[in-house]
């Protein structure tokens, strides 16, 4: 990839896991009456089909992660987890008693902070407690989030043996030196441990995430990473760009220097390379950053054409209403979003409250709706068209306009009704989403928000 391409275009911007993102939500506006209107029209319009997603936050970890900018409490004291689980199903009911009708979990994953963290009994209680009253879909797909260092048999089986398929186990790098910068020192005996575990158990995708760009990282440690996960062959892999961005995440990413992190040049080789190795193995590219064997859910939703892409990342398949449990947890109507409390006790005081733990969200109204089916598109499928009238906005001239220097460089290719991304493009799809992004453009943020997009 042409060096001048990556200097052009490694600006800040979003990842756009929702639209609009969050800085740009109107929270002025927002209520939690409209949130639980919100929530009840869109289970009441997508139950019955495709049932409903959950995602549910589980915040602890023992020990911090310099890189990492999830919400989270280091912590070693193990008392926290059955008040905290308690306080979950707590909410739960708060959103059960929203409803007419017994909701059917299509899709659910636990994230972190360490999900890990919490014992197998405690985890089978929480799950337990979740499917009390009801239904699972007949596609289900129920995953984790596992540490390495401290998933057990015992937390595979457990959580197997409850309708769990898919684990994804965060490796990171593999080269001593960047482990030690980050705080997460593994060793590869220890993923290759909880990965042949998996798989003997049952699970059907095993995930790696790996990461580029990390301090003290270099080619020739992305290479050996890369290679030993080819000795594993996870199902699918997360391989992305270290976002650093220090301002947003406290004391949790100062464990080094700015100058420690490789350039944007440097980043960018390491990801060609990686990709390059990935490809000669067998995996195929899914949307931004993410690779999966042609045997995994995640490719074939590609080929079908319903990969879907929302908080949780890329997934195989799309429910309008996914509910966001736990600290900091952000749910999705379709129609709306809504961000719990950020702080475990302020979380735990509003659920004993009675009181459904939203502290901001955003309604969308018809432009926003409109913008987000385009990023998506492209985030998903590297395409959009508007020659449905629905997918037509006024705006659209002025953002095919700022399109013109993207097409001219070769990353995608606009014709009277479709922007089609090239190859070329593919590495800079925020970039072409960020000439969709009205809220974006309007603001022209004076700070810095994002992590770059190269």
């Amino acid at each position: 990839m042409r060096t001048s391409l990556i200097q052009k275009y490694n600006i800040p911007g979003p990842r756009y896991t929702s639209y609009p993102t969050v800085p740009y939500w109107d929270i002025d506006t927002f209520s939690l009456k409209k949130w639980t209107a919100s929530i009840q029209r869109s289970f009441t319009e997508s139950n019955k089909e495709e049932g409903i997603s959950l995602y549910i936050h589980l915040p602890f970890c023992e020990s911090m992660c310099t890189f990492c900018g999830c919400n989270k409490r280091i912590t070693r004291r193990h008392e926290v987890e059955t008040p905290y689980i308690n306080t979950i199903l707590k909410e739960w009911q708060l959103y059960l008693n929203l409803f007419d009708s017994k909701p059917r979990i299509k899709e659910l994953h636990l994230g972190g902070g360490t999900p890990t963290f919490f014992s197998p009994e405690n985890l089978n209680y929480l799950i337990n407690g979740i499917f009390s009253g009801v239904e699972k879909a007949e596609d289900c797909e129920f995953s984790f989030e596992g540490h390495p260092n401290n998933t057990t048999r015992e937390h595979l089986q457990t959580l197997y043996d409850v309708g769990f398929r898919r684990v994804s186990f965060g490796v990171q790098d593999y080269d001593k030196t960047v482990q030690k910068a980050i705080h997460r020192v593994q060793p590869f005996e220890k993923v290759k441990y909880v990965t042949e575990t998996a798989r003997e158990i049952g699970y059907t995708s095993v995930g790696h995430d790996i990461i580029f760009g990390l301090p003290f990282q270099t080619e020739e440690a992305v290479v050996d990473t890369i290679l030993k996960t080819k000795e594993l062959l996870p199902d699918r892999l997360a391989f992305y760009s270290y976002a650093h961005v220090p301002w947003q995440k406290g004391n949790g990413q100062r464990g080094f220097k700015d100058s420690d992190l490789p350039a944007g040049e440097q980043k960018r080789k390491q990801y060609e390379i990686g990709k390059k190795l990935l490809s000669e193995v067998g995996y195929v590219e899914i949307g931004m950053d993410h690779f999966a064997l042609k045997h995994d859910s995640l490719h074939r939703s590609m080929e079908n054409v319903t990969l879907h892409r929302n908080f949780m990342g890329y997934t195989a398949s799309k429910t309008h209403a996914m509910i966001g449990l736990g600290v900091s947890s952000i749910s999705d109507s379709w129609y709306g979003f809504a961000q719990n409390a950020k702080n475990i006790e302020e979380y735990q005081h509003l659920v004993g409250e009675g009181i459904i733990p939203v502290y901001r969200g955003h309604m969308l109204n018809k432009e926003d709706e409109i913008i987000r089916k385009h990023i998506l598109n492209l985030m998903c499928h590297f395409e959009t068209k508007w020659g449905d009238d629905e997918l037509y906005f006024k705006e659209l001239p002025e953002v095919l306009q700022n399109l013109t220097e993207l097409e001219a460089d070769g990353l995608l290719e606009i014709d009277d009704y479709h922007i089609q991304v090239t190859e070329k493009g593919r590495p800079f799809v925020r970039n072409i989403c960020m000439a969709f992004d009205l809220r974006l453009q309007r603001s022209k943020p004076e700070t810095m928000l994002f992590s770059m997009t190269v």
